[in-house]
């Protein structure tokens, strides 16, 4: 037989382009419009609904940048269209190739109900299932001009309403009401599934072959001249082949409906609620249609704008959250990125997350679901057990650029060997059509064939798109049983992970963190943003310690409602488009004002505390405060002391010194000398303990090096490992000045001016008295543009690995580039410290607000060995903010000597927890004390469940931080008459019940990592 394959797929393409689709709406008949201008920021629903309309048409442009239209759509329904089913088209001039990221609206009734929403793929509204003639329409249009950020270049200004213009966006391009012809939609979904399918299966499948004759014959069939009314013909023909049943042994789907909505991205955060307002209002409307409809909706934050700004989408929730359909997942407050916030965020993330479902919906999510974060924390495991969940899921990583993970069902093991069962669905998007590609892809790839048979698909349009479309559930319930393709089920992801856990009797287990081979640079872009959390999340341990201590100590009152505000105000900017930094500019800009009021207000919490346990302001003494985990210069981990003498700094009696040389300056303090040269580069450093020079012979440390910074792709994201093959090293300083201290207990240091580009940077290389460490304090006017400044510390320490900071602890990495593993680890995410060592002697980089990093090794014509740290200090990408990190920035740094793990755990908390000093005459004993300084104490705060109650009980966390089986004591300060182990959210655990000794202390066993929350029930008086 001739074989005519590509001309019958041809066919059956034209015919569902030029006239199928087309036949699915009859005839129709235009609709008045009549449109109003909101002034400024959106409106609520009743003043819009209740504004001065004025008459538009089709084809009239409307809408500037961010702003918003209301539209009146109205009309009558003709007399001959009694008994059929009509609908409006709307069509506002939507960008027709992808669902969202441009216009978007919500249709309401007069009384603002909601209706649905319109949105690029679903510009339906529904009118009558069976209209009546005479029938009268009307509907009101919520319309946001949101410019197509995504669509329109590097360096576009339309990404803040304050740069964006005020020129029309769009043009309404169709406004009608029209006859929905069923049955032609039916037969273009019958039409589309086989099509799909026909085409992913191959040309030497009988299955291919079979699904092609019959579309040809159905083909013949059809009327061109009557496509509706020759529509259930068609249709009969395409039954059998529909009919036929999956292979018993097919590939089970798992189809979730999803909508992945960034609570900001290409988009400010006030859009994000009305974005989520448009998407819930369009997937409880589809359930009311499809019973079958379960869809997984995350982040705590969006269910929380409903209730506070859109109670009647809100009541809508909570209808469909008590028929099964609409499930909450994720247990988190947003989406996070999990690289950048601290332990004690990325815990309150889970215990915000979750307790919102639990309060609200009475609903405890045992999944955390991550689909686009930039990467996976190997402390996360641990936090996922401890919150009471039991699962993960993310797809992100299979858009790796080097690497193909290995699995996509597996257990994964965290940092103190927690194991958390995760599933990465193989369709390798959380955005899915399921489409017959889609289908076929999830199978090929799925890397647990013969070991398993199961994986989930989360499906529906996000970001604006609307979730799933009846499109897409009619998909799936002609794939629920097909032969030739994986076998569809819609249903609850907990379904889904318990069927899966019993599929797969023995999973793979992957260690340790899931690092992102892509977006490395968003451990750096938006230095102000990154720059705000760090000091945000450390003002929280402040205010929560020493409010808590107030409480305690003087029955001063405990700002719960406060903190609780603030906290999610932190968590919602750890979103993984605001922290990571690629965000419109609009987001950026707020970001840095909401960071700078949330300093402003835990100051003032911080002080009101200090003051209520200061003790006489008029004593002529002053109380210096110790908000870190550590003691510091005589003054107790979490206590104060009044301040003692000159010249007791961190219990030395040593002064720093600057002294001039012809080569530059020396700086010394009796523990470390520093040679600051002629260049302004640390040219030796020496620890003065051992004699151990820190820096590579020949090299300097503190290099500032330039390099250009244009990535292939996604310019906020990206550092592609290319930029390292151009670099300019600052070597020439504009001024070199020293800093004389003025008294025993200051530092000495060299004061470096340096110009280049258009950029002017100022740093202090400091020593203070009593420091093993050297601090760079550096101020930088930056207006550079696509470029990448670090800081580079060439150091004489042959180092196998480095050891990051992370939450709880930290993750090791190899220094070398043996596999292609280590190759694409070329930048590297820390918290406040990066370690390297060598047997006997380690040295430290501690900072105060950079995430990014790369170490690297190099063998010397002498046989040494050099690790050279570097730090990310700025980026000046173009897009989406076309001015990224342009203009005044503080960074502080400093090389620690003679450091091992504890030492540069300890110094990174004090750099970034200075102590404080106010007047007063008191001493406060801390609350908590642990006599073993590996187990650090990382927050102490009233119970949750205390509210505003002084006398509640109070809360203490600690973790191991060392890495090694720890035993220690936990010493209480104030008299309790219960100790209980805890989950993150302070409920008890099983045996959760622990002894007090006999002077009060609580002895304390943890394994490498371990994070233990601990709560200790005040003792009442009688």
């Amino acid at each position: 037989m001739h074989d005519d394959r590509v001309q019958v797929e041809r066919r059956v393409g034209r015919m569902l382009a030029e006239r199928l689709r087309p036949a699915v709406y009859g005839e129709s008949v235009p609709l008045s419009l009549a449109s109003w201008q909101a002034p400024g920021e959106p409106v609520p629903p009743g003043v819009g609904l209740s504004a001065q309309y004025s008459e538009t048409k089709a084809g009239e442009e409307w809408g500037p940048s961010w702003g918003t239209t209301w539209f009146h759509v109205s009309g009558t329904v003709p007399g001959h269209w009694a008994g059929r089913e009509v609908e409006a088209v709307v069509d506002l001039g939507f960008a027709s190739d992808r669902p969202g990221f441009s216009a978007e609206a919500l249709a309401m009734l007069p009384d603002g109900t909601p209706v649905k929403a319109l949105n690029p793929m679903s510009t339906w509204l529904p009118v009558a299932a069976s209209a009546r003639g005479g029938e009268d329409v009307d509907l009101y249009v919520e319309a946001a001009s949101n410019p197509d950020i995504h669509g329109s270049g590097v360096g576009t200004y339309l990404g803040d309403v304050l740069t964006a213009g005020s020129d029309p966006l769009y043009r309404v391009r169709r406004v009608d009401l029209a006859v929905f012809e069923r049955p032609v939609w039916e037969l273009v979904q019958d039409v589309e599934v086989l099509d799909q399918l026909m085409r992913e299966l191959s040309t030497d499948s009988p299955r291919r072959w079979q699904i092609l004759r019959t579309l040809e014959s159905a083909l013949d069939v059809l009327d061109l001249r009557d496509v509706a009314g020759s529509a259930p013909a068609v249709r009969e023909v395409l039954a059998p082949a529909l009919a036929a049943p999956a292979h018993a042994g097919a590939h089970v789907v798992t189809a979730v409906g999803h909508a992945h909505i960034d609570s900001a991205w290409l988009w400010p955060l006030r859009e994000t609620v009305r974005k989520v307002a448009r998407t819930v209002s369009n997937v409880t409307a589809l359930m009311d249609d499809h019973p079958e409809l379960v869809f997984a909706m995350s982040s705590a934050q969006q269910w929380a704008w409903m209730k506070d700004h859109r109670p009647e989408v809100w009541d809508r929730m909570r209808e469909k959250v008590a028929t099964g359909q609409l499930v909450p997942v994720g247990g988190m407050w947003v989406e996070s990125d999990t690289n950048m916030p601290g332990g004690e965020a990325l815990a309150r993330q889970l215990v915000h997350g979750k307790r919102f479902f639990l309060e609200e919906l009475g609903v405890e999510t045992e999944e955390v679901w991550l689909p686009d974060s930039f990467g996976y924390t190997a402390a996360l495991p641990q936090l996922v057990a401890l919150s009471g969940s039991r699962w993960f899921l993310t797809q992100k990583i299979s858009w790796n650029q080097t690497n193909r993970h290995p699995h996509h069902t597996f257990w994964w093991e965290g940092l103190d060997g927690t194991r958390v069962f995760t599933h990465f669905p193989p369709v390798d998007t959380y955005n899915s059509e399921l489409s017959g590609e889609e289908m076929a892809h999830l199978v090929a790839n799925f890397s647990e064939k013969g070991l398993a048979n199961r994986s989930l698909v989360p499906f529906g349009h996000g970001d604006g798109g609307g979730g799933p479309t009846r499109e897409m559930l009619a998909r799936a319930a002609r794939l629920r049983d097909l032969e030739g393709s994986a076998r569809v089920e819609v249903e609850a992801p907990s379904a889904f992970f318990a069927k899966a856990l019993a599929d797969h009797a023995d999973p793979a287990v992957w260690v340790g963190e899931l690092y992102l081979e892509l977006h490395r640079a968003t451990y750096t872009t938006q230095a102000d943003t990154k720059r705000g959390n760090r000091r945000s999340e450390h003002l929280l341990r402040e205010a929560e310690l020493w409010a808590t201590t107030a409480a305690v100590r003087a029955g001063a009152p405990y700002p719960a409602q406060a903190l609780d505000r603030l906290w999610k105000t932190v968590l919602l900017h750890q979103f993984h488009d605001i922290l990571p930094g690629s965000s419109i500019a609009w987001v950026h800009r707020e970001a840095r004002e909401t960071y700078a009021e949330v300093a402003r207000e835990l100051t003032v919490i911080v002080a009101t505390a200090q003051r209520a346990l200061a003790g006489d302001p008029a004593a002529g003494t002053s109380v210096t405060f110790n908000a870190a985990p550590h003691d510091r210069d005589g003054v107790p981990a979490g206590g104060a002391a009044v301040a003692a003498g000159a010249g007791t700094a961190r219990g030395a009696t040593m002064t720093a010194t600057v002294t001039a040389t012809g080569d530059g300056y020396v700086l010394e303090n009796g523990l470390v000398r520093a040679v600051v040269d002629r260049c302004g580069l640390l040219g030796s450093v020496v620890d003065l303990a051992t004699g151990r020079e820190a820096i590579a012979p020949g090299a300097a440390g503190n290099l500032l090096q330039l390099h250009p910074d244009v990535p292939n792709n996604w310019d906020a994201w990206d550092v592609d490992r290319h930029y390292t093959r151009h670099v300019t090293d600052l070597v020439e300083a504009t001024s070199l000045e020293p800093v004389v201290p003025s008294g025993a207990q200051d530092g000495a240091g060299v004061r470096v001016v340096r110009r280049f580009g258009r950029s002017t940077l100022t740093q202090v290389v400091s020593l203070a008295p009593g420091a093993r460490r050297v601090d760079i304090d550096t101020d930088v006017d930056w207006h550079e543009v696509e470029t990448f400044l670090k800081a580079a510390f060439p150091l004489d320490v042959r180092a196998d690995r480095s050891s990051s900071e992370t939450q709880f602890g930290y993750v090791q990495r190899a220094t070398d580039t043996n596999t292609s593993w280590e190759v694409a680890r070329f930048e590297i995410c820390a918290h406040r410290y990066l370690h390297v060592g060598e047997p006997g002697y380690g040295l430290a980089l501690v900072n105060d607000s950079t995430y990014g990093h790369d170490v690297t090794r190099t063998v010397r014509p002498d046989g040494g060995t050099t690790t050279t740290v570097r730090l990310s200090l700025l980026r000046a990408p173009r897009f989406p903010d076309p001015e990224t990190d342009q203009g005044r920035h503080r960074l502080r740094y400093a090389l620690v000597v003679g450091a091992d793990l504890l030492d540069a755990t300890r110094e990174g908390h004090w750099l970034n927890l200075p102590a404080r000093s106010l007047p007063g005459d008191a001493t406060v004993e801390p609350l908590v004390s642990v006599d073993n300084e590996g187990i650090v104490v990382s927050a102490v705060k009233l119970a949750d469940d205390a509210g505003d109650d002084v006398a509640g009980d109070v809360v203490v966390r600690v973790y191991e931080a060392l890495g090694a089986r720890a035993e220690g004591r936990l010493r209480l300060g104030f008299d309790v008459s219960s100790v209980t182990a805890t989950d993150l959210l302070e409920r008890p655990l099983d045996d959760g019940v622990l002894a007090l000794d006999g002077d009060g202390r609580v002895r304390l066993r943890l394994r490498p990592f371990q994070v233990l929350t601990v709560r200790l029930a005040r003792a009442r008086d009688a």
